[in-house]
């Protein structure tokens, strides 16, 4: 009990930080977000605590429209209607975010669990179990690989797989078909490794990973082609 009023007395000694220190430089930012939000980016990532979306990005508040659940899974329209699904549809349709984004991560304990949901480490987690089957596709693209045979390397792979399939569910709902349709959306699916402090974009095309130097570089290309 006691270790628990400890954290939670540190999370109130960073809001006051925040309320004296951070606040007060930023305010005219806070003051302009207070009635409104224009969002450019739906950020669908995992709700592991490592993952900060703001910090790997530099983005400010009121940049990113954030969705958070286990596994960065984006249930395909109509299996799941629920919190996910609504609030893709909000950021597209009523937001207009102009990108989304699928991030997926290294060491993923979601990962881990789904190469085998029939494992008794699950028994007790029926509602994970049931959420992960929304990714059993990107387990079977592993073949026949045992979860006491996968190395960092096997759940790295599968990590990727499962960003890549999410992409596929993203293109299921309707509010996205429409703004892809119209040219007013863009998907990208990222792959961040943790210890390396290292953000990869994954190709949908091939299903390899680029460095985000080698796309900043075409996307640069590409821009200038459009002049």
């Amino acid at each position: 009990m006691a270790c628990g009023r400890d954290t939670l007395a540190k999370l109130l000694s960073g809001v006051r930080t925040f309320e004296t220190d951070v606040y007060p430089e930023s305010a005219e930012l806070f003051e302009s977000l207070a009635t409104s939000q224009s969002p450019s980016t739906l950020f669908i990532t995992c709700a592991d605590s490592r993952i900060s979306p703001s910090l790997v990005t530099q983005t400010e508040p009121g940049e990113l429209f954030i969705v958070r659940n286990v596994g960065n899974i984006v249930p395909a329209y109509g299996e799941m209607l629920g919190g996910v699904s609504s609030a893709i549809e909000y950021a597209v349709a009523a937001l207009k975010v102009k990108n989304v984004v699928v991030c997926g991560h290294s060491n993923c304990g979601a990962m881990n669990a789904l190469l085998d949901l029939n494992a008794p480490k699950l028994d007790g987690l029926p509602t994970v179990r049931s959420w992960l089957r929304n990714a059993e596709a990107a387990r079977a693209a592993m073949g026949d690989l045992k979860a006491e045979d996968a190395g960092p390397a096997d759940i790295r792979q599968l990590a990727e797989y499962n960003v890549l399939l999410q992409l596929a569910h993203l293109r299921t709902h309707p509010a996205v078909v429409r703004a892809l349709s119209q040219g007013e959306l863009t998907l990208q699916g990222w792959f961040y490794d943790i210890p390396n402090g290292e953000i990869l974009v994954l190709d949908e095309k091939t299903r390899t990973t680029r460095s985000v130097e080698s796309v900043l570089a075409e996307m640069g290309a590409t821009e200038k082609e459009a002049v």
